[in-house]
């Protein structure tokens, strides 16, 4: 028998008839801690590592283990990582991340017809995405454009954004319209920014021996039951490689972040740094193409970590990449792509309601019974 369950709903009324309606654009990232020491990092990894999309295990075995063992001894680890990499703005995922929403929202409106409203949400720790749901809410966003920042598709991110912002929804009364932003792997301004990047680096350092691509791993079982991830991510560095026109020897893709027991995605990215070294390697140079954002992941693990493993091992000059971030090319991307997604939209193609017509939407609900 199916169960009832009582819902509470947030209604809507404040709404106003002479208030102009929006478009709202849901930028959405993994997340971060709200600060570098062990409790928060604990109160992090908890939303998480409970997220079923993350870790596909049975929950009360995998909550046990979770808050039996993992949550008592891998924040303290975790949070001496965040704390090397911690600045006066706080953590860099979040500051570049805002600075990211900024730019996106003013390329935005250079360009609309209508009002627009850019939002940052996080996945996991703050800002959340049910706040920045709110503040699409408030700005009267009528149309909802949700865009996850991961180049590659992956039910462990793209689509637990997804369960994230259905379940916030699942609470309004009044929904607006939405579309979603699957992935953009492929895209030939996201390829050429990459390459862009690669070659601004080599300007100022020189082209190393070889370029290693690396991207976030996910367990191997999730892929073999059909996750597209590790496809995807072969595409990008196929396409950046053929853009920086380099020959198969001169570059590879590898994977990073394995987390437990079980296998994930080959190549690792430790494992390839030591066996470049160990082959006396001269010189290597890291990029992250999974990743829009600089990170824990990139600038603690990939930047640091695996420089040590290659030059412990005997490689010789390292060098790391950095993400995208808030390059103009890549703000101009995360635009382009909003625009072409909301395509039909008012805001877009249409005409904007215009004072007067907002006025004379008034006078007639005021004339039907409308509250002032």
């Amino acid at each position: 028998m199916d169960t009832l369950v009582q819902m509470t709903f947030i209604n809507t009324p404040d709404y106003r008839h002479d208030h102009p309606e929006s478009l709202g654009i849901l930028l959405v990232n993994l997340g971060t801690p709200d600060g570098p020491g062990v409790p928060e990092v604990r109160r992090y990894l908890a939303e998480f590592l409970a997220d079923p999309r993350v870790v596909e295990m049975a929950r009360l075995p995998w909550m046990l283990l979770l808050h039996g063992i993992i949550l008592r001894t891998r924040p303290k680890r975790s949070a001496a990582a965040y704390a090397s990499i911690w600045s006066e703005e706080g953590s860099p995922l979040l500051a570049i991340s805002r600075r990211q929403a900024e730019g996106v929202e003013a390329r935005l409106r250079e360009r609309l017809r209508g009002p627009v409203k850019v939002a940052l949400g996080m996945r996991y720790g703050n800002p959340s995405i049910a706040s920045a749901l709110a503040e699409l809410k408030d700005a009267n966003a009528r149309r909802v454009l949700v865009f996850p920042l991961y180049p590659q598709y992956s039910a462990t991110t793209v689509a637990s954004v997804f369960d994230a912002v259905s379940a916030e929804l699942r609470r309004w009364r009044w929904l607006p319209e939405l579309r979603f932003i699957n992935h953009y792997h492929d895209e030939p301004a996201y390829i050429e920014a990459l390459a862009a990047s690669v070659r601004a680096h080599w300007a100022e350092h020189g082209q190393a021996e070889r370029l290693l691509m690396s991207f976030h791993g996910i367990p191997k079982a999730y892929f073999d039951k059909g996750d597209p991830y590790y496809c995807e991510c072969h595409k990008t560095a196929r396409l950046l490689a053929e853009r920086l026109e380099l020959p198969a020897e001169r570059w590879a893709l590898s994977f990073q972040s394995r987390l437990g027991r079980d296998e994930w995605l080959q190549p690792y990215t430790a494992a390839t740094m030591e066996a470049w070294g160990r082959a006396g390697l001269g010189s290597v140079q890291l990029i992250s193409p999974g990743f829009s954002v600089d990170c824990l992941e990139t600038l603690e693990e990939i930047k640091e970590e695996n420089r040590e493993i290659f030059q412990h091992a005997g490689g010789g000059d390292f060098g790391y990449i950095p993400c995208l971030n808030e390059a103009p090319a890549h703000l101009d991307l995360l635009a382009d792509l909003a625009v072409r997604h909301c395509a039909g939209w008012p805001e877009v193609d249409g005409e904007a309601a215009d004072a007067e017509a907002l006025a004379q939407r008034l006078e007639r609900a005021l004339g039907q019974g409308a509250a002032a």
